[in-house]
């Protein structure tokens, strides 16, 4: 049993320092699968060492992606560990093998997630969503169904469901992104709006978008070309803009 700051320690440092000088890395499987049971950050940072284990030394994890898809709650959006968790989820939703009810799971708990989401995190997300549904089509019936959430009397997708093949998803609609489309920040209207249309073949780069941070969201808004906005839409005539106002007989702006 090892503390937690200690257990973090590790597991930041052990999938570059540790395994690659170890002549035999699959003794670290158990470790890793314990510290990815564990849940929370230890579990975030626990994907690191297994991506390593599972690409490069055939580890099987059956029930990998179940795991993957708890992680994701409302936290997922805030914690410290964000940019390395959604780079390698990006990662193991890349194979073109993957059942599409899994990839729409995913994509469904992401969006609902989003709702609550910093506009930070939303500028990422939006654009790793758009990439899954270039990578897997066959989800995107979650945009095109017939009269989408309109038609919905209530959301099929069933959030707290743990399995994915059970949350009903592909049977859902992206109503979530549809939101999205009124946030109060132009830019995530904006990337949200995208999925208005046909999407591009090529995948969108979100290397740039995993950090991305509040400040430098702010810092983006203030160093913005500030637009000259009229404030009368008609001349002024006479001292209170009437034309036939009495003070217009006897007093001028000059």
């Amino acid at each position: 049993q090892l503390p937690t700051g200690l257990y973090k320690k590790v597991l930041v440092i052990l999938h570059d320092s540790v395994l690659p000088y170890m002549n035999d890395p699959t003794l670290m499987m158990d470790f890793l699968t314990v510290a990815y049971g564990i849940g929370g950050a230890i579990s975030l940072l626990a994907l690191n060492g297994l991506f390593i284990l599972i690409h490069q030394h055939n580890l099987e994890y059956p029930d990998f992606y179940k795991k993957l898809y708890s992680l994701l709650d409302p936290s997922i959006y805030h914690v410290k560990y964000r940019a390395r968790f959604f780079h390698l989820t990006d990662l193991f939703l890349s194979s073109s093998h993957l059942p599409a009810y899994l990839v729409a799971a995913f994509i469904k708990r992401l969006a609902r997630l989003a709702l609550t989401a910093p506009p930070e995190a939303l500028l990422m997300i939006i654009p790793f969503i758009c990439n899954l549904f270039r990578r897997h089509p066959a989800c995107r019936v979650l945009l095109h169904r017939p009269g989408g959430p309109a038609d919905m009397s209530e959301d099929p997708y069933i959030m707290e469901e743990e399995e994915p093949s059970e949350s009903r998803a592909l049977q859902s609609s992206l109503w979530e992104i549809q939101s999205l489309q009124n946030h109060y920040h132009p830019d995530v209207a904006k990337a949200a709006a995208v999925l208005n249309q046909s999407l591009s073949e090529m995948e969108d780069d979100i290397s740039g978008l995993l950090e991305l941070s509040a400040s430098e969201l702010f810092d983006k808004e203030v160093k913005k070309k500030a637009v000259d906005v009229p404030l009368e839409f008609e001349q002024v005539r006479g001292l209170f803009g009437k034309k036939n106002d009495i003070f217009a007989e006897h007093f001028s702006l000059d």
